[in-house]
């Protein structure tokens, strides 16, 4: 993987616009997340500025990625479809200054550099999109499983004789 690195002050500037696609594999956090290193994401990148001026950034990820179920341990893809948008910051002052004047939980305050890089940031942005806990809406296999064990052991049950009918006969009552 070929790192892209910008100069985001400069990029915001310039309001340069990007977009690409950057394979799963290529994303070393994002791969160690996944069932396996399949896929590839599709990112693109906006540089402009805020309606107070700031330098910002819009980001926006979408792609596939195969997760692990964590009800019945097998993978499935999960569809990821997310946008951020990022204030630059030139130091961390600079962006808790940014952050309380915005006041916005929508917008991200992170510090710019001339050597920001793009490849982190849209890792960092599908780490977010991810599901702590992945789970399928219906597992496959699972809920069939599960309901044929439920329909065998209510069969099993019917199939006892009552434990007060053995009473019963023990006692000699009939």
């Amino acid at each position: 993987m070929q790192a892209f690195v910008i100069d985001a002050f400069a990029y915001c500037r310039l309001e340069e616009q990007r977009s690409g696609s950057i394979l799963v594999a290529d994303l070393p956090r994002l791969s160690g997340e996944s069932a396996n290193t399949d896929g590839a994401l599709n990112w693109s990148l906006s540089g402009g500025k805020d309606a107070l001026g700031h330098p910002r950034l819009v980001l926006s990820v979408t792609g596939s990625v195969n997760l692990m179920c964590q009800r019945c341990l097998t993978p499935f893809a999960y569809e990821i479809d997310s946008e951020s948008v990022l204030i630059l910051a030139k130091n961390e002052e600079n962006a808790d200054e940014i952050d309380a004047l915005l006041d916005d939980d929508e917008v991200d305050v992170v510090v710019g550099s001339k050597t920001f890089d793009v490849n982190d940031l849209i890792e960092d942005e599908a780490l977010l999109a991810i599901p702590q806990s992945p789970k399928h809406a219906v597992c496959p296999d699972v809920s069939m499983a599960s309901a044929s064990t439920t329909a065998a052991m209510e069969a099993e049950v019917s199939k006892k004789e009552s434990p007060f009918a053995v009473l019963k006969k023990i006692s000699g009552r009939t």
